[in-house]
This record gives structure tokens, C-alpha cells and sequence, in this order.
């Protein structure tokens, strides 16, 4: 994640300067070795470093950015659905099925069946992502999204259930891949990081979406299938648009690049490609201008092949801190209890004194406004206040609002505004720190030589812990109580903050080369 200098220029509808402040802009003095693009994961702006100052309209970037972010907005809304549909599901009354009593085991696949997809997703499309191209992998994360929500509506038992939901993952992990290589690539690269930070709240849009759905259908008969069906016509839309939406520009230039096809051919479709994304006449001078150095950079790039990183060199010198300290930051953002809990808050509540599903439900939906604000909040000031104050600042908060939570159900029980305010201190504090700076230093920490390798790891590890701790949170509580399980996790949130203090270092202000040059230090 990157965050733009300027965030009023989200509001002109002309932007024709730069802002060179953007920590994804590529360094003008080009490091030792190549980075790693055959791998897919090095998102950069189709706009080479020459033709920055791009004349472009608004009107002409959002559809392009909308599209492939409803991939997010889908993620979140699952987070989100789910936390009413656990209550629903198991409700004797509610649930409109002969299976109500789950396990705690089975409650925990109902809700990490999609994580699990996910991790899945995710190591299955690394390997084949330049094959299908960005378009094509939205289209099929579409695809299975629209499956998997239809399946698990109208699931008529628990395992066809988990298939549904597994399904759904697929299609959350290639999402999760696609989405940002979508929109960087396509996307001027002046308004770069804005976009790709945009992308963070949309996915909170979804998880405040999925709490609304769940507090109006919380009180029906089978009110779980609607909040999982619900996600069917988002994801028909998202696949109609990336149909309609051509092809990255930059992947056409790509495939020329690594001898793919026709030089000339693949050239034109990305010139037709560029002009159609801008709204500009089929094949205009300024696209094929652009098409053209773009594709002279990349060749460049392909020119020394055998300096890209290997996977090894991840794990040597410079190469290794970096590695620590982003799956370190993506595994204590999971571990602290975040994924918990989002996707229990309804139990959450509901053991707070909420007996009221709809109560329940309500409240949940108060605390994804509050998500949705301070995630706000944290994209607008990151690049002013730097990362590593409000990690030390968030993590505090997250270690103190899970001890209160434990001391509620261990001796304030009479007191449910307790769990209430404890809940928004933990989200509060999470999406100022773990919830967006993780994948900002995550984006910024590797060396380019090993850049691609190093984010899929990170990406891999992030998408197991969540699944494992989301997985084991219901048979953890029951077996030593949820007062006793917040305090684990607020152990692990005080290690987590001793962790940020000793090891991660400030970025902010740093191009991608001075933040290499430090951790070699």
C-alpha cells in the first residue's frame, strides 16, 4: 500500500502534475540487478518514469480501479457477512436447517473455509498469474466468488456448505493477487498510491456492508443464506465489468517482452488497450508514445535475466531482516486476534449481555462505521506521522483493549458497554497500525532483486495464520475460556509491540533504494 502526497487532488478533475513523494515511484538511479517481473508481483504503473506528468480525467481511472477492487470489497464483505451468519446459523430458531448444533471444530470451517480457499488460491495462481493475465484472473475470481456464494446459500447441508465456502476463497486469494497488479498497472502512476490505498477501504467497505446485511437479516428464517447470497450479484457485476474492461496494457507488453508471440501484435492491442482506458481515440499518438517507452524499459529489464533474486537469496543478509520483519508485522497482525475478532464480534456481543441476535448485530454494524473511519483516518496521515509511531501507538492500544476484554467476562460482566468500547479500541487501534502499515512496509521493505518472491511469501503467510487463527479461536475459548484467550492475546500483543520497538524501522520519506541502503546496514 502507497499513499499519494496530495489527497485534494482526489477532488480535481484534471490532475496533470506529479507528486513525487509517492514511495512507489520507481527510483531514477536503477539498483544492482533486475527485479523480479516474470513473477507478477512486481506492480508498477504502466506509465514509464519519462512520461509521469500524464494528462488524464478522473472519469476515465475510476472504472478501471472500481472493477477489480470489488475483488476486495467482496473479501471484506465475507468478514463481515460472516459475523451475523455464525449467529444465525447455529440458532435453533433462526438457522431454517436440522443441522443447527455445530461443533466448536465445525463452526471453525464454516468460517475459515474461505480462508482456507484463499491460502489455496493464492499458491495455486503465483505460477500461472503472467500466463492468464491480470483480466482474466479477475474474471475467473469472479467466477468463483459468484459459485461460491450461490452454493452456500442454498447449501442444503454442512458439507455442501464448506465446499461453497471454499470455493468462495479460490476466489479471494486470486483476487487478493490480481486486484493491485490491475490497478497499478493501469492507473496513472501519479495517483498510484492513492488508488492502491483506496483499495484498503473499499475491502473495510466490505466488512461494514456484510454487517448491515446481517443486522436486517438477522431475524429471518435462513437469514445465513441471504447473507452469503448477497455477495452472487456484487460478484456478477465484477465479472461483467472486467469483461467489458481490456486487458493491463503492461501485461500485453509483458508477454512480447518474454518472447511470447508477435512483438507488433501484442504492441497494438496494448496501444488499443491504453487508448480505451483513457478515453481516447483507438490508437491516438500519445498511447502509442507511451506503449513504446514502457516497452523499451521492459525489455531493458529482461536484458540481465540471471541477476533476478532466487527464492534462497531471500533468506540471506539484507534480504533476511527484510524478510523477518514483514512476516513478522503479517503474522503478529493475524496472531494478536484480529481475524477472531472480526469474524466472531456477534458471539462476541452476544456472551457480552447482547442476548439479542439483533442486538448483536447492531452494535457490530457501529463497530464497521468505526473501522471504516479510522482507516480513513490512517490513509490520510500515514506518510505525515510515519509508521513506526502509529504502530507503537496502535499495538498499545490493541494489548490494552484485549486485557479489558478479558477482565469483562472474568469480573465486569455487569458492565457491557465494557465489551462494547473494549471492541472499538481493538478496531480503533488495529487500523491505525497492523491493519494498513503492515502491507505499506510489506510493499516497501524487499529489495528489488527479491521483491516478487518475498511479498508472495508474506502474502502466504498472512492468509495461513489468519485461517489458523480463525480456525482455532471457537475451540480455544471453549477449552480455556474467552476470558483466559484474551489474555493469550494480549500477551502476544505486548510481543508484538517489543517486536515493532526493536526491529522495524521508520520508512516514511525514503525511496525504495535509501530503505534498502538502511537495512544493509
Amino acid at each position: 500500500m502507497a499513499f499519494s502526497s496530495s489527497t485534494r487532488s482526489l477532488f480535481n478533475l484534471k490532475l496533470t502534475k506529479t507528486h513525487s513523494s509517492s514511495l512507489h515511484h520507481q527510483p531514477k538511479k536503477k539498483p544492482v540487478g533486475s527485479p523480479d517481473y516474470s513473477s507478477g508481483d512486481e506492480a508498477q504503473s504502466l506509465i514509464s518514469e519519462a512520461t509521469q506528468q500524464e494528462d488524464f480525467s478522473w472519469v476515465s481511472v475510476i472504472i478501471p480501479f472500481l472493477f477489480p477492487a470489488l475483488g476486495g470489497l467482496l473479501f471484506g464483505y465475507d468478514i463481515g457477512a460472516t459475523s451475523g451468519a455464525t449467529i444465525s446459523l447455529q440458532s435453533p430458531e433462526l438457522s431454517g436447517t436440522a443441522w443447527f448444533n455445530l461443533s466448536a471444530v465445525q463452526l471453525g470451517l464454516v468460517v475459515s473455509g474461505s480462508l482456507y480457499g484463499a491460502l489455496f488460491g493464492s499458491l495455486l495462481v503465483y505460477p500461472i498469474a503472467d500466463f492468464l493475465g491480470r483480466r482474466r484472473e479477475l474474471i475467473i475470481s469472479a467466477v468463483l466468488y459468484l459459485l461460491g456464494g450461490l452454493i452456500t446459500a442454498y447449501a442444503p447441508s454442512l458439507s455442501v456448505l464448506l465446499v461453497g465456502r471454499l470455493l468462495y476463497g479460490l476466489g479471494i486469494g486470486m483476487a487478493m493477487h490480481g486486484a493491485p497488479l490491475y490497478i497499478a498497472e493501469t492507473c496513472p502512476s501519479q495517483i498510484r498510491g492513492t488508488l492502491v490505498s483506496l483499495k484498503e477501504l473499499l475491502i473495510v467497505l466490505g466488512i461494514l456492508l456484510g454487517y448491515f446485511v446481517g443486522s436486517f437479516e438477522i431475524n429471518a428464517i435462513g437469514g445465513w443464506r441471504y447473507m452469503y447470497g448477497i455477495s452472487a450479484p456484487i460478484a456478477l457485476l465484477m465479472g461483467i465489468g472486467m469483461w467489458l474492461l481490456p486487458p493491463s496494457p503492461r501485461w500485453l507488453l509483458l508477454r512480447a517482452a518474454q518472447g511470447k508471440g508477435s512483438v507488433k501484435e501484442y504492441k497494438e492491442k496494448a496501444i488499443l488497450a491504453l487508448s480505451k482506458l483513457r478515453g481516447r481515440p483507438p490508437g491516438d499518438k500519445v498511447s502509442e508514445k507511451q506503449i513504446e517507452e514502457t516497452y523499451v524499459s521492459l525489455k531493458s529489464a529482461y536484458a540481465d535475466q540471471e541477476s533476478e533474486g532466487s527464492l534462497l537469496e531471500v533468506f540471506q543478509g539484507p534480504n533476511l531482516k527484510a524478510f523477518i520483519i514483514a512476516v513478522g508485522l503479517v503474522l503478529f497482525q493475524q496472531i494478536t486476534g484480529q481475524p477472531s475478532v472480526l469474524y466472531y464480534a456477534g458471539p462476541i456481543l452476544q456472551t457480552a449481555g447482547f442476548s439479542a441476535a439483533s442486538d448483536a448485530t447492531r452494535v457490530s454494524v457501529v463497530i464497521g462505521l468505526f473501522k471504516f473511519v479510522m482507516t480513513g483516518i490512517a490513509v490520510l496521515k500515514v506518510d505525515d506521522l510515519g509508521r513506526r509511531p502509529l504502530l507503537i501507538v496502535g499495538v498499545s492500544g490493541l494489548a490494552l483493549s484485549l486485557f479489558l476484554l478479558s477482565a469483562y467476562f472474568k469480573f465486569l460482566g455487569g458492565f457491557p458497554l465494557v465489551a462494547v468500547a473494549s471492541l472499538l479500541l481493538y478496531v480503533g487501534c488495529y487500523q491505525i497500525s497492523f491493519g494498513p502499515i503492515s502491507w505499506l512496509m510489506v510493499s516497501e521493505i524487499f529489495p528489488l532483486r527479491t521483491r516478487g518472491k518475498g511479498i508472495s511469501l508474506a502474502v502466504l503467510a498472512n492468509f495461513a495464520s489468519n485461517a489458523i487463527v480463525t480456525f482455532a479461536f471457537s475451540p480455544l475459548k471453549e477449552a480455556l475460556g474467552a476470558e483466559n484467550l484474551f489474555i493469550l492475546f494480549g500477551v502476544i500483543a505486548l510481543l508484538s509491540l517489543l517486536f515493532v520497538v526493536l526491529l522495524v524501522p521508520e520508512t516514511k520519506g525514503l525511496s525504495l533504494e535509501e530503505i534498502e541502503s538502511k537495512l544493509s546496514k
